[in-house]
């Protein structure tokens, strides 16, 4: 078991925090990589995994090298933790890939498309039955990094549209708004 005077060793603490950081980019990296692995990126799917492993192993000799030392065990641990959490705000910034809104409005369908149309955006319009009687169902295929435009002009035109999004990928054609 690590000593008291371990614990106030300077020395003990650079390399916890050494291995929480590696640790911490290892994940980020491989929240990332699965998401690459996802859309299809094989050259950065690879990079991403090369780098990954590096870190880890780097991070993992150095909680090995002192099993009996809890305090590299817990950065270990903790940036395992963290590192999720970063890789998916990473991910997120990113906005790599394609997606299928869809929004449904009982009554405002077709003013939304309209200004959906008018602004570059492919639309397909579906009518449909709710639970309630006739509504639109509209279908928006975009990049992920156009999603917040899209969602703030729907919300403008119907404010109760009721709009999820689901990640796909573009087998051929279409339209797509650059």
């Amino acid at each position: 078991m690590i000593a008291v005077q371990s614990l106030l060793d300077p020395q003990t603490w650079l390399v916890a925090g050494l291995i929480f950081a590696l640790r911490v980019l290892n994940m980020a990296l491989d929240t990332v990589r699965i998401m690459m692995v996802l859309r299809n990126r094989r050259v950065l799917t690879w990079v991403l995994g090369f780098l990954q492993t590096v870190i880890y192993v780097v991070a993992f000799v150095y909680v090995i090298d002192d099993l009996d030392n809890i305090v590299n065990l817990v950065a270990y641990a903790a940036g395992f933790a963290t590192g999720n959490v970063v890789g998916m705000w990473a991910e997120e910034r990113m906005a790599i890939g394609y997606i299928t809104l869809r929004a449904i409005s009982t009554s405002l369908g077709a003013a939304v498309a309209e200004k959906l149309r008018a602004e570059g955006y492919a639309v397909t319009e579906i009518p449909a039955r709710g639970k309630d009687g006739a509504v639109t169902l509209l279908n928006i295929s975009l990049f992920r990094r156009q999603v917040g435009q899209a969602l703030d002009l729907i919300k403008s035109i119907d404010p109760n549209a009721f709009t999820t999004s689901e990640d796909m990928r573009p087998v051929s054609r279409g339209f797509w708004r650059m």
